[in-house]
């Protein structure tokens, strides 16, 4: 399939290692220092673009968590917008650390992975100066972004805007019977920097 400028621009920006470092220095009352690994890995490769997603704090970078599947595809609502489907991985033990380690990932199939039907991302599209992009990503109107892990029903709030410059993480976890902020972007969203760029592992 071939893939629009649009969709390859929004998979080369989300590619790569990230950090907070200056957020976290300037705010460490509200911004835990972070590191973000988003790295392509081969599944759906007909007709998208799909990255692993995972982060640690910087304090314990062999602990990574959050481990998420992103499939980035057209969107099927209209040709002017983008959308990003969320996945989680079955056993997290078993691709835990291949943000830093992406040999993890090429054995990986689409059969180790779960749907998570109400976690899907509607991007937005903005031209930007130099043939570049402004993407802003947030759940369709009436999601509700839940899973269950520990036998717990967990409830997450995602979002992100993109450009060549930054990744900001606006995901948040709320108390699905209160809807209460528990972690995450509760101040606002991390600002994360590009430290890394993985986009030369993607396959287009």
């Amino acid at each position: 399939m071939k893939f629009s400028p649009e969709l390859i621009a929004l998979a080369h920006y989300l590619c790569g290692e990230f950090d907070n470092r200056d957020q976290a220095i300037a705010e460490p009352a509200r911004f835990v220092h972070l590191r973000l690994w988003q790295r392509p890995v081969p599944l759906f490769t007909a007709d998208s673009i799909t990255l692993f997603a995972e982060q640690a704090n910087i304090v314990n970078l062999d602990q990574p968590y959050r481990p998420r599947i992103m499939r980035l595809q057209p969107s099927p609502e209209s040709a002017e917008t983008l959308q990003v489907q969320y996945y989680m991985p079955k056993s997290a033990g078993a691709v835990r650390g291949a943000g830093r380690n992406p040999t993890f990932l090429q054995a990986f199939t689409p059969e180790q992975i779960d749907l998570l039907p109400g976690c899907t991302l509607r991007v937005t599209v903005k031209p930007g100066a130099n043939q570049s992009y402004h993407f802003a990503a947030s759940l369709l109107p009436d999601a509700r972004c839940c899973f269950t892990y520990q036998d717990e029903i967990r409830q997450v709030d995602l979002g992100f805007e993109a450009t060549p410059a930054a990744f900001l993480s606006y995901d948040k976890g709320v108390d699905p019977a209160t809807g209460q902020v528990l972690w995450g972007a509760v101040w606002g969203p991390y600002e994360f920097m590009k430290r890394q760029d993985f986009a030369s592992e993607l396959a287009l």
